[in-house]
């Protein structure tokens, strides 16, 4: 039997597998979105990696599962993914959980993965809780096309090369906040992409839950008054028109670099989010700096 058999019996019949790998969803807020099939597998794998095995542990306790857990998380995962694999690779089995939702979206797993991939280990999803698609779900703006960003960098310059990459970009954008940087990000978002709608999801599925469809301006003035409480999902409408126009840039490439130097962008930030906007590697754009500057000197 192939290994694409035995995942596929596996849905049907529920038995654990030696030797494989399972990511398991578990609850952003309310502990009844964890499914029969997650807490099935929980109790019955042969050890579960956790981002946080103390916070985990409470979970778990409340299903009244008890296994052997390991930390999996983002300052060690490349020894304990080396273990973990060692263990999968000897017969073991193991269910991957972070403190709340999908696993490797924007939580550990994406490394672990891709070296059970390298390695030959199979690996599985029990699919679940994932605050990015219940927020964009109940957004009320368009679904069928959208980026996932994640948090964005706390890097001033990083994040103002980000967001001018992202600025025409037309699908649905999705990103995750902490309260006590919604504020600074509400007004680099206002002011990299003007108005746009906006819903703020915040606190999904726990007793507090509020789904805010506004625009970014109102939402700035919004939480100037109000501070900002929970965990928040954000998701903004896409840039109306795709690429940029021709004339919305100058067509010498070291005149765009300055003018986005003279917007606050360092140099080399400016020379990435130059280069996006044209389309361009940075590498591509940056021959052509030299190349216009070697002009300009023979001139």
């Amino acid at each position: 039997m192939s290994m694409q058999e035995k995942i596929a019996g596996n849905g049907e019949k529920n038995q654990i597998i030696g030797g494989m790998l399972y990511l398991v969803a578990t609850p952003i807020g309310n502990l009844a979105d964890l499914s029969p099939r997650a807490q099935k597998v929980l109790s019955e794998v042969d050890f579960i990696a956790a981002e946080d095995t103390r916070n985990s542990g409470q979970m778990l306790a409340r299903f009244g599962i008890s296994k052997p857990m390991v930390s999996y998380f983002e300052h060690n995962k490349r020894q304990r993914g080396e273990e973990i694999v060692s263990r999968l690779l000897a017969g073991e089995s193991c269910a991957l959980i972070t403190d709340a939702g999908t696993p490797a979206i924007s939580d550990p797993g994406e490394d672990l993965v891709a070296l059970c991939a390298e390695r030959g280990v199979p690996v599985t999803s029990i699919p679940g809780a994932c605050a990015a698609i219940t927020a964009l779900s109940v957004s009320g703006l368009p679904t069928g096309k959208f980026v996932f960003e994640g948090f964005l960098t706390t890097l001033k310059g990083e994040k103002r090369a980000r967001l001018a990459a992202l600025s025409h970009e037309e699908r649905t954008i999705i990103l995750y906040e902490a309260p006590h940087k919604l504020r600074g990000t509400l007004d680099d978002l206002l002011d990299a992409w003007g108005d746009r709608r906006i819903s703020l999801c915040r606190e999904i599925t726990k007793l507090n839950e509020e789904i805010i469809r506004t625009t970014l301006s109102d939402a700035v003035r919004l939480y100037e008054e109000t501070a900002p409480r929970g965990e928040y999902v954000l998701v903004v409408e896409g840039a109306k028109n795709g690429g940029p126009a021709a004339d919305e840039y100058p067509e010498d490439p070291a005149a765009h670099v300055q003018m986005l130097m003279d917007s606050g962008m360092e140099r080399m930030d400016a020379i990435k989010a130059a280069a996006k906007a044209r389309g361009l590697s940075k590498g591509v754009f940056y021959k052509q700096l030299l190349s216009a500057d070697d002009t300009s000197d023979g001139e």
